[in-house]
């Protein structure tokens, strides 16, 4: 952008990295969608992978079954990362990557990609490594308690953070190896506090890791701390934002400084990239959003002292699917508008000395301080999430958050007050107002991945190669070699996403997170709406001879529990007995979990849009398995076409993200399962609803 030559105005910051969050369906139809974000005016790119390369699968793996390009792009191997970049020199560009428990792949994949870009212009392949520079997202903690795109256990998973940390230090000085990730757990339902000390004890973890490895000399662990980023999240109440933002700044000071003892202030700076609140999205006049998004943003801008390095905003209609390239630009204009309409950026910070602040800021450290202090005697963060703390605590702090909107006391605007509106001309057409992936994306996939693998174990040199690299990864994963290494020469021999993390899964094993909900206390257990759903719950099992029993079930890769959770511990507390298992299941293992515990309902959660492959799999098992009339609900981002065609085949209900209200949720399935057992159904609502 031009310079001003109004000599009566102060000079500007520059900007923060403007992106945009975007990847689906293919490597070349993302590529096509960077390149033009790009030429929009966008200055970095953060790139959306799909769960199964999320989750180390590939297309082909019984688990993708129907997540294939529908949250993000799929990578399965180097071909496809070349053609994801292609005409995008990585030498030059800034690049957030979504990407945590295969973040070493899918590095090691960028970094060959970027060496075959200078091998083909003639440069130095080594010299564009070192230029790299950008984000492997890589918090596995935070995995563990919202998203649920983890495969390890916390042991290994942070051996391979460690070897990626003292990898880039050395190699790619420009990289950030980790972004700490708060930005789930507010969506999991943490306060400022919790978000601020859950990511300082990640951040603790991660850096007594990377010390006690002994790969990094002493001398120079300010350089490990001064690529340590952060990715925060910012909800409506910008001014609590705010100052969480300014508390952050002041605790990673303080840390980095006295526990690690880091004398440089460039190495302490608290460097942080932010996407505003999804998680208060509404499908309920989603209009809404817009303003919603721009005083999320705010709270990251406006404060010199704290303002974020990198935003990427949310569209207004992502509570009702995928956004639409427009809805991304729509976003982009919204960051360019303040950026480089309004004056902000020509003033120091604006609320140095306010009295205001300065109490808040220190109400939240104290708060961050207390709760990290707590979760170090547990032993730090690890033992944290193995013993089930922070998720219970999560879990039960979102708890608090619904029940304050279900009662009005959290205003939400269109949701549960001002609903009243006129017809919405933005989703007049609902099906054009969001993205659809192309059905054919999948099978398309599946037909590449198989194809690549083919090709490659048709020459006995590259098939020989293949294996000698995997053989090689397997062995220096059962040693303390650094994992990069192998994994470098796992992307150069054509080794593919599911062949890498299959490797480690034979040597790491598994693991399943605890899901919090058996260790919560549901909240409001006294309130008169859940007084009467209790009453009706307790009337049918009296009527049936029997307490009802509910399943609630994840199938897929989709691992954003946090609604399920919610309704599982809802409905225990509402008086059913209740079945959850946690996330990444097949439609096969909840049906036999449900015919095992001869349950009354199955309540199935989706929200990457894989509800039209799964949810009709479920209902064909349960009929095949002598159990096709126990009903089955579904809730989830459902488009209303999709809804329709749900109970065409055989959903009792569809549930939504406009149905806020627990109780009275809980209230229809009880009428759900009179229906199934041939009673008539209560139609009175709960009074108190």
């Amino acid at each position: 952008m031009p310079e001003s030559t109004d000599a009566s105005r102060p000079p500007r910051d520059r900007p923060w990295v403007m992106r945009t969050y975007a990847g689906h369906s293919s490597a070349a139809a993302s590529n096509a969608l960077y390149r033009r974000n790009l030429d929009k005016g966008q200055t970095g790119l953060s790139v959306a992978f799909d769960l199964p390369t999320q989750t180390g699968y590939d297309p082909d793996h019984v688990l993708a079954r129907g997540e294939v390009g529908k949250v993000g792009v799929p990578i399965s191997h180097i071909g496809d990362m070349r053609a994801l970049f292609a005409d995008i020199p990585l030498s030059r560009m800034n690049t957030s990557m979504t990407i945590n428990a295969t973040a070493m792949w899918l590095l090691a994949l960028y970094q060959v990609a970027a060496e075959e870009q200078a091998e083909a212009a003639g440069e130095d392949p080594a010299s564009a490594v070192r230029a790299l520079a950008g984000t492997t997202q890589n918090d596995i903690i935070k995995e563990y308690l919202s998203r649920g795109t983890y495969v390890f256990a916390p042991g290994p998973s942070l051996r391979l953070i460690t070897d990626m940390v003292t990898y880039t230090v050395t190699d790619i000085p420009k990289w950030n190896p980790i972004n700490i990730c708060s930005y789930h757990l507010q969506e999991a339902g943490a306060t400022p506090v919790q978000e601020i000390a859950y990511a300082m004890c990640t951040a603790i973890a991660v850096l007594d890791a990377v010390r006690d490895s002994g790969q990094v000399p002493p001398e120079r662990f300010g350089e490990v701390v001064a690529r340590i980023s952060f990715f925060v999240n910012a909800g409506v109440r910008f001014v609590e934002e705010m100052c969480k933002m300014r508390a952050f700044v002041q605790l990673w000071d303080e840390l980095t400084r006295e526990r690690y003892g880091v004398t440089d202030d460039k190495a302490r700076r608290f460097r942080y990239g932010v996407q505003v609140n999804s998680l208060g999205l509404t499908e309920a006049q989603p209009e809404n959003n817009v303003q919603r998004i721009v005083l999320e943003m705010l709270a990251v801008t406006l404060s010199k002292d704290a303002r974020a390095r990198a935003v990427q905003l949310p569209a207004w209609n992502e509570a009702l699917g995928l956004p639409r390239p427009w809805d991304q630009q729509w976003s982009l204009r919204i960051q360019q508008v303040l950026a480089y309409e309004s004056d902000l950026l020509e003033y120091d910070d604006l609320f140095e000395g306010s009295t205001v602040v300065a109490a808040k800021v220190a109400e939240l450290v104290e708060g961050a301080r207390a709760e990290i202090d707590r979760v170090q005697a547990m032993g730090g963060a690890v033992p944290a999430v193995e013993g089930g703390y922070m998720k219970s605590e999560l879990v039960a702090s979102h708890s608090r958050r619904r029940q304050r909107i279900e009662l009005g006391e959290d205003v939400v605007v269109g949701v549960n007050a001002f609903e009243t509106t006129e017809p919405n001309p933005l989703t007049a057409d609902l099906d054009a107002a969001i993205q659809s992936v192309d059905p054919g994306v999948e099978a398309a996939a599946v037909a590449a991945v198989r194809a690549w693998r083919d090709e490659r174990d048709a020459d006995p040199a590259r098939r020989e190669r293949a294996a000698s690299a995997l053989a090689r990864l397997k062995a220096d994963a059962t040693s303390d070699v650094n994992l990069m290494a192998a994994t470098l020469e796992c992307a150069r021999a054509g080794l593919t996403t599911g062949e890498w993390a299959g490797a480690l899964r034979e040597v790491f094993g598994e693991f399943r997170a605890p899901t919090g909900v058996s260790g919560s206390v549901g909240v409001g257990a006294g309130s008169a709406a859940l007084t009467d759903v209790r009453a009706k719950v307790a009337g049918l099992s009296e009527e049936l001879g029997e307490k009802l029993r509910v399943l609630v079930g994840k199938p897929g890769l989709d691992g954003h529990s946090n609604g399920a959770e919610q309704v599982a511990v809802r409905a225990r507390d509402a008086g059913f007995e209740v079945i959850y298992q946690g996330i990444r299941l097949t439609p096969e293992q909840i049906v036999a979990a449900a015919v095992a515990e001869d349950v009354h309902l199955v309540g199935i959660s989706i929200l990457s849009g894989s509800h039209m492959e799964l949810v009709p799999e479920v209902l064909d098992r349960l009929r095949e398995a002598g159990a096709g009339d126990v009903p089955v609900i579904v809730g989830g981002i459902i488009p209303e076409a999709d809804a329709v065609r749900l109970k065409a085949l055989g959903v009792a209900e569809v549930f939504t993200p406009k149905d806020f209200g627990l109780n009275d949720i809980m209230s229809r399935f009880v009428d759900v399962i009179r229906v199934s057992r041939g009673l008539a159904a209560d139609a009175a609502a709960p009074a108190h609803a």
